[in-house]
């Protein structure tokens, strides 16, 4: 068994598969704006598993979103082995980040907005 599919919850689908496909780089796995359907994958792992942009039109989905958001807590964990350099690319690309690339006890985070109602992790997590 493995991870096919997760899901986020998003603002607007359509803004938030524009913001994760020109700014972050994610590739389009399925685009259906008619049905408010967007998913993305990785271009590190296009086979891999996928992200669902799902609307977060729903009370329950909203106060979920809203409420992490407003305690800062991540929605997502995103890996990388470049940190540094990932964070030079996405703030030179207007991200926002909340959080510089900081060191932890498993590596290092920085966290950003997706400018979609959510936090995301950026994680290089340390080998050992």
């Amino acid at each position: 068994m493995k991870i096919a599919m997760t899901g986020v919850y998003v603002n607007d689908p359509l803004e938030a598969f524009k913001y994760y496909t020109e700014t972050l780089g994610f590739l389009k796995k399925i685009f259906m704006p008619e049905a408010m359907l967007a998913v993305v994958v990785s271009p590190e792992a296009p086979d891999g598993p996928a992200l669902l942009l799902e609307p977060s039109d729903h009370p329950i989905s909203k106060a979920y979103q809203q409420g992490l958001y407003a305690a800062g807590i991540p929605t997502i964990v995103m890996g990388t082995q470049t940190i540094e350099d990932d964070y030079a690319k996405l703030s030179a690309k207007g991200v926002v980040f909340r959080k510089p690339p900081t060191i932890t006890d498993w590596g290092m985070e920085a966290v950003f907005e997706d400018n979609c109602g959510n936090l995301i992790s950026l994680s290089q997590i340390s080998q050992g």
